[in-house]
């Protein structure tokens, strides 16, 4: 007799659907965010990278100071994820003739600068055979990372790294120098 009046009940059933619902839509809605949260992140990286490529290749000479002034903007782009442990590598990577590239010079900021006249690969196109001679032509290479820790799943996860890279050609000049 219990029993049939517990089966014909309904006033508690919608609190045992949602105690059942409400777990996997929270989830859900977290999980929206931090993937917005990512890819907002993943967003600034990309622009920090081309913004700091593309700074470099509008000047024929870059300074010490300079490139501490344009690291110091570059980061402020970050906004609201915080810049300090981002690793910023700027060079210039000039035409060794035949489509392949070498580094001039290469700047870092908390990271490691590539070692000069150290062969780079680079993307098919940027500085073919046909385009370019030995030293006639060159590239900027900006490459960020950026350690990504959510401030929901920092716990599960952990930090991502954020990797991110952008080449420009120089503007007023076939190489850009950089006089230390």
């Amino acid at each position: 007799m219990l029993r049939r009046g517990f089966l014909k009940e309904k006033k508690g059933l919608a609190a045992v659907e949602f105690a059942l619902i409400g777990p996997v839509l929270a989830t859900l809605l977290m999980g929206t965010i931090e993937m917005c949260n990512a890819l907002a992140c993943h967003q600034k990286v990309t622009m920090l990278a081309s913004t700091a490529a593309d700074l470099v290749a509008q000047t024929k000479t870059v300074s010490a100071s300079d490139m501490t002034d344009i690291f110091s903007a570059v980061t402020s782009i970050t906004y609201p994820f915080p810049s300090t442990s981002a690793k910023i590598v700027i060079s210039s990577i000039v035409s060794d003739g035949a489509g392949n590239g070498t580094v001039a010079w290469s700047v870092a900021k908390n990271g490691t600068a590539l070692t000069t006249n150290a062969a780079v690969p680079v993307p098919t196109g940027l500085m073919s055979a046909a385009l370019c001679a030995k030293n006639a032509c060159s590239i900027i290479l900006a490459t960020v990372t950026f350690p990504y820790t959510s401030p929901v799943s920092k716990f599960i996860v952990g930090t991502v790294n954020m990797t991110d890279y952008f080449y420009a050609r120089p503007r007023k000049s076939t190489t850009v120098s950089y006089t230390g």
